[in-house]
């Protein structure tokens, strides 16, 4: 049975309206979208550090709770668990402080062996950080020599703007590595000076055979070597944007595993394939944005799982 994994850092959240606290949750990209797959029953792993403190066994038990596995987590025992303060403006989106203490050996976990058409979600800062680059890489290359479908979501943000020079290699080496890359129109701006989609693909294609390009209420753009189209979004009034493009890349894997898309065939599908894939992706979305949550809600996983 093919398996899902993410691999990213792992936070918790504390979340702040007019300078009040409104809501802490487990956060983190990779975790909102595994926690995400596994709300849905999906077979998902999260590849993840924190510290074996309180707040770290809040984490733990939550993701089991919902279905999660957690035997690939550095649980250590020198540090703390990374703390996220976001404060969210009038438009409900957010700026952060973080918090963070970590040990000097950083993810001493022993990683899964991905198998062919495995998907794993990668991405954000984690995946360009120099403390576990190494391993990271090793992981990701080892999976994409098995066949594994590598999903790569830069999530690079303006605050990292002027180390771009030192960080762009490693953002192309991921994505060198990926099957499919899914970011923004601000990551792509923000990486390549790209305004547009077709701007974007004519960086990414260098790179990847496959795209999706997400541009809020302007829509979802995918370009392939096969396929060019736009799909639409949903219009509603946000809560908050936390973890809206972490459940999309959930909803894209989530469809890709249901309705039982290879690797081989992603650049190659045409309408009705990709259709199926960023329509899941932008439900995952809606839904987070109309709650303080960073995951899907139960009762809308309950509605979704017996959908393709």
């Amino acid at each position: 049975m093919r398996k899902l994994y993410g691999i990213g850092e792992t936070v918790f959240d504390i979340i702040f309206k007019n300078g009040q606290p409104q809501a802490a949750k487990a956060g983190g990209a990779m975790l909102n979208s595994t926690l995400s797959l596994g709300r849905m029953e999906l077979p998902v792993y999260f590849i993840s550090e924190y510290a074996s403190d309180n707040v770290g066994n809040i984490i733990d038990g939550f993701l089991i709770e919902n279905g999660v596995g957690t035997d690939f987590i550095d649980h250590f025992k020198e540090g703390k668990t990374k703390l996220a303060l976001a404060f969210l403006n009038e438009r409900n989106d957010a700026s952060y402080t973080f918090y963070q203490d970590y040990p000097e050996k950083r993810l001493n976990v022993e990683f899964p062996v991905l198998s062919k058409d495995d998907i794993i979600l990668c991405g954000s800062i984690y995946a360009i950080t120099s403390e576990i680059r190494k391993k990271f890489m090793t992981l990701i290359t080892s999976s994409k020599e098995n066949g594994a479908i590598v999903i790569y979501d830069p999530n690079f943000r303006p605050t990292h703007s002027s180390d771009l020079d030192t960080l762009k290699p490693m953002i192309i080496e991921n994505m060198q590595r990926a099957k499919l890359i899914r970011g923004s129109d601000e990551d792509f701006k923000s990486i390549f000076g790209a305004n547009t989609p077709d701007e974007a693909w004519g960086f990414v294609k260098k790179y990847c055979n496959c795209m999706v390009y997400t541009a809020n209420s302007a829509g979802v753009y995918v370009r392939t070597t096969s396929y060019s189209g736009k799909f639409n979004t949903k219009s509603i009034k946000p809560v908050s944007t936390i973890g809206a493009g972490d459940n999309f890349n959930a909803g894209m894997m989530a469809a890709i595993y249901k309705n039982q898309i290879t690797g081989d065939m992603l650049d190659k599908m045409g309408e009705e394939s990709w259709s199926k894939v960023v329509s899941m992706g932008v439900d995952f979305a809606t839904n987070v944005c109309l709650s303080y949550e960073n995951y899907i809600s139960l009762e809308f996983a309950e509605e979704l799982k017996n959908r393709k």
